[in-house]
């Protein structure tokens, strides 16, 4: 097999969450691209919709479960709809993830209970219901969208709860890739920096990005695109001896 067949993901089936928006959309799309059918999960059923659409009109299978990744009937309801109606599951991206900013000393804990239901509650519970799908055929890629605040420590702002979350994810990814490599499970995670997406545009997020530059040493934000290859590699054949790593892809700001 060339090198270029092994990243090809015909036949494969792919279960992003937070697939409607965002970094979400992007890499379902780029799996689509790869040749796999995605289905997508999401709160907001337009816009999972509207994702799925997309992806058929690249002439792949989509389908929607409008759900919660903090539930753990709606984790194991979306994976089981794909299981039933594609017979297996082969790729999944647990990416739905939110943040918030406060001050340590002042941080209203239903917010940081919140933080941390989503990104890191949310990604155990997703991947416990994909493996258990996965473990029969013996064989699955999982990759979790961590953050470089996993690493480090973002500044000027403050978000304790966001990166408590992301260096847990982290950490997750490496107990489940060791507890599940006997099953043929890949477990793997990306660490995106700063992303361009609409977020970016909104406030008070767009008054710090002049600052978030002067750290990136490659002097721009990233973009959707920028994940997109990397989330391919993880998915595919190609990186089917890689397990309980995380990827870091920020333009170079851990490094300083």
């Amino acid at each position: 097999m060339s090198i270029l067949d092994r990243f090809k993901l015909d036949g494969k089936t792919a279960f992003v969450t937070g697939g409607g928006q965002g970094i979400g959309r992007g890499l379902a799309l780029a799996l689509a691209e790869a040749g796999a059918d995605v289905a997508i999960m999401d709160l907001n059923e337009e816009t999972a919709n509207k994702v799925a659409k997309e992806i058929k009109d690249l002439g792949k299978r989509s389908l929607v479960y409008v759900g919660d990744v903090t539930i753990v009937e709606d984790c194991n309801s979306a994976v089981k709809k794909v299981a039933d109606e594609w017979g297996k599951l082969d790729i999944a991206i647990n990416n739905a993830g939110i943040g918030n900013w406060f001050d340590a000393e002042n941080y209203p804990e239903e917010e940081w209970q919140k933080v941390i239901n989503v990104n890191l509650k949310g990604v155990f519970l997703c991947a416990q219901a994909e493996a258990k799908v996965m473990i029969p055929k013996r064989y699955g890629k999982i990759i979790n969208i961590a953050s470089m605040s996993g690493h480090i420590v973002n500044r000027p702002q403050n978000q304790t709860a966001y990166n408590a979350s992301k260096a847990g994810v982290i950490h997750l990814t490496r107990s489940l890739a060791a507890e599940w490599a006997k099953y043929g499970i890949r477990v793997n995670s990306i660490s995106p920096g700063y992303i361009r997406t609409p977020l970016i545009d909104s406030e008070p997020v767009s008054k710090m990005v002049p600052e978030w530059l002067k750290l990136i040493p490659l002097g721009r934000l990233g973009e959707i695109s920028d994940l997109q290859g990397i989330a391919i590699y993880l998915a595919s054949e190609a990186s089917d001896y890689m397990t309980g790593a995380d990827i870091i892809i920020d333009g170079g700001y851990t490094i300083w």
